[in-house]
This record gives structure tokens, C-alpha cells and sequence, in this order.
């Protein structure tokens, strides 16, 4: 896992959709069409006792079946290079099979490569060892005697944010809303796209279609996980910050917190969250203004809402963060 998990760059090489409209478009126009509320169907059977040995033959299956697919030229290889590279070592082959799929766009693969590539994520899916948001440590019970309002319901927790078990994870992505193109980048939007798989980008693909415009600063989009351990994903654009952020700017982000907050309320399923740092990477909003901003809002919103959400994870990836996190829960009162 790369080091730096944080917001994605601009997907330069995404579909381009005209600027953003006054508004957004509101859950009701594509839960049906992203098929929200169904289970994911996972159509491979993979092995009950998975193993490495099985995940390098699956990754091998795949590359082959994909070694025809037109985003092949995009990595600035052959069918024939492909095929021989699936004959590479086990990480090479898992590398190149993650940056075609990064720099593949959104589009039906063939019946058989979809299902070698659900095999390879369902295993790679059952090979990593997932953490119950549920058992983490609150607020309250890491820091005894925190007067921070919501502390019961609140948890950080630095770690992989796409081996939580939890209902939902918020995503850091760009206007374009399709994940990051460019492969094996170190940002949170291509490390929840990698593991969640293709079928994530094509769920994006049909909401932005049906929005007809670029997804707006300080908004959110949902779809299922897919082959993540989280139910669903959340997708939030936060602010660009070129300099010291504006008072508009800290309004943008915390709109960005409540959107997703107030679009987990409208799937009555879930019950657990988990936020990424959200326009905290190459987006470069200072850390030590995003995590007190972040926890004031992610805060008011559970004071005003009781009862809805039992859980909210706020995820950091580097130590730095981490502190500056543990910083802000200590010098922040009750509102």
C-alpha cells in the first residue's frame, strides 16, 4: 500500500462532462440505476482456503483475457508484451493488472474478463485482514475525560482506509468522479478504486452521465463498494486550496463533511462511517486547519441528528496526521 493515501489528482485522462450546474443530482435520480439497494453479486466462485499461490493464478488469468483490451496502448504496451508480463513475477503481474485497470476507462469488459478480475478482487479481498469499525476505540474511550461533544459515537483510527468493515467509506475524489488515472498513484481516490474494481468507475460513469455535469465542490455522490469490505463509498469533492484557504474555502470543506454525512442518512442501512482527509493531499488544505474543521462539523452534525449514525471513523494515514488530529481533540470544547 502506498504511503501517501489522499485526494486524487485531477483525472486527466477521464471522459470530459461540461461544468457543473446550480445543483446536484439528488440520490432518487440514479439509486435505481446503480442498483444501490442490491447486493453485490460476485458471479466467481473463488476457493473456500484462499492462498497467494491462487490470488498469482488468478492475476495471470486476468492479464491474459485483458492482454486484447483497448486500453492496453494506454500503459504503452502490446497484447503480446501483456501476455508476457502475466508470465512475470507474482507482484509485477499484480502491478501491471492494477495500472491497466487504473488507466482503463469506464466500459463493459468481456463476460470472461469481468470474471477473472472479480476473482483476483474477491480474493485480494479475503487475503487482507479487514478491521471492525465497531471494535475500534471512541473518542470517549481513548481520551478519558474528553469533553468533546459526540465522543461516544466518534473513533480515530490510523490505518488503510479500504480494510475497514464498516457500512460506508467517504472518498476524496475529483470533479470528474471516475478515480484516478494515473497508475499506481498514491492517493485514496486510486487506492479505493483499485480494490473496490472496475465495476466502482462504471457506477460513477452512469451517475455523472445521468448529472450531465461535473460533480460541484463540497457535494457527494453514493454507490456500493463493490469488492471492498465496505458496504458503500462515498464520493465528496473537496476545495483546491492555492495558498492560505478563505473563509469560502473552509465553508466549501465542511460542506463537503455534511453532504456525505446527509447522503448516508437517506440509505436508512447505513449506520457506521468512515471519513478519509478529505482536500488534505495535493487538494492542499493545511492539515492543521482541515482536522479541527472537520471534527466541528462531523461533531454538530451527530448533536443534531441523534440516533442516526452509531459510528463515525475520522481516518488518517501518516503519523503527522494522526497528531494533528489527537492535537484538535484536545483543544476542542464542547459547542
Amino acid at each position: 500500500m502506498p504511503r501517501t493515501l489522499s485526494d486524487g489528482p485531477t483525472a486527466r485522462e477521464a471522459p470530459a462532462v461540461r461544468a457543473a450546474g446550480p445543483s446536484a443530482l439528488p440520490l432518487t435520480a440514479y439509486r435505481t440505476a446503480i442498483a444501490l439497494d442490491d447486493p453485490v453479486v460476485r458471479p466467481t466462485p473463488t476457493p473456500t482456503d484462499a492462498s497467494p499461490g491462487q490470488l498469482d493464478a488468478y492475476v495471470r488469468t486476468a492479464l491474459n483475457l485483458l492482454s486484447t483490451d483497448a486500453a492496453v496502448p494506454r500503459l504503452g504496451l502490446r497484447a503480446d508484451t501483456l501476455r508476457d508480463l502475466a508470465d512475470a513475477d507474482a507482484t509485477t503481474a499484480r502491478r501491471v493488472l492494477r495500472a491497466l485497470l487504473t488507466v482503463r476507462p469506464p466500459g463493459p469488459l468481456s463476460a470472461d474478463a469481468h470474471d477473472a478480475v472479480d476473482a483476483v478482487l474477491d480474493l485480494e479481498r479475503r487475503l487482507r485482514t479487514t478491521v471492525d469499525v465497531r471494535q475500534l476505540p471512541t473518542v470517549a474511550e481513548e481520551f478519558p475525560g474528553s469533553t468533546h461533544q459526540a465522543a461516544e459515537h466518534l473513533t480515530l483510527w490510523r490505518g488503510d482506509i479500504t480494510t475497514l468493515a464498516v457500512d460506508a467509506i467517504v472518498n476524496a475524489a475529483n470533479s470528474a468522479l471516475l478515480g484516478c488515472f494515473q497508475p499506481l498513484h498514491p492517493c485514496v481516490d486510486n487506492a479505493i478504486h483499485s480494490a473496490a474494481g472496475p465495476r466502482l468507475r462504471d457506477d460513477c460513469h452512469t451517475v455523472i452521465t445521468l448529472q450531465g455535469a461535473s460533480e460541484p465542490t463540497g457535494t457527494a455522490k453514493i454507490t456500493r463498494g463493490h469488492h471492498l469490505p465496505a458496504a458503500h463509498v462515498l464520493h465528496t469533492v473537496g476545495p483546491v486550496i492555492h495558498g492560505r484557504p478563505a473563509p469560502d474555502d473552509a465553508e466549501a470543506l465542511a460542506a463537503a463533511y455534511r453532504a456525505c454525512l446527509d447522503l448516508a442518512a437517506e440509505v436508512e442501512s447505513i449506520r457506521t462511517l468512515a471519513f478519509c482527509s478529505v482536500s488534505t493531499g495535493v487538494f492542499g488544505y493545511p492539515r492543521s486547519e482541515a482536522a479541527p474543521l472537520a471534527l466541528r462539523t462531523v461533531s454538530d452534525w451527530l448533536v443534531d441528528h441523534p440516533g442516526r449514525l452509531d459510528r463515525v471513523v475520522l481516518n488518517v494515514f501518516e503519523p503527522e496526521d494522526e497528531s494533528v488530529y489527537r492535537r484538535a481533540l484536545s483543544e476542542t470544547p464542547t459547542g
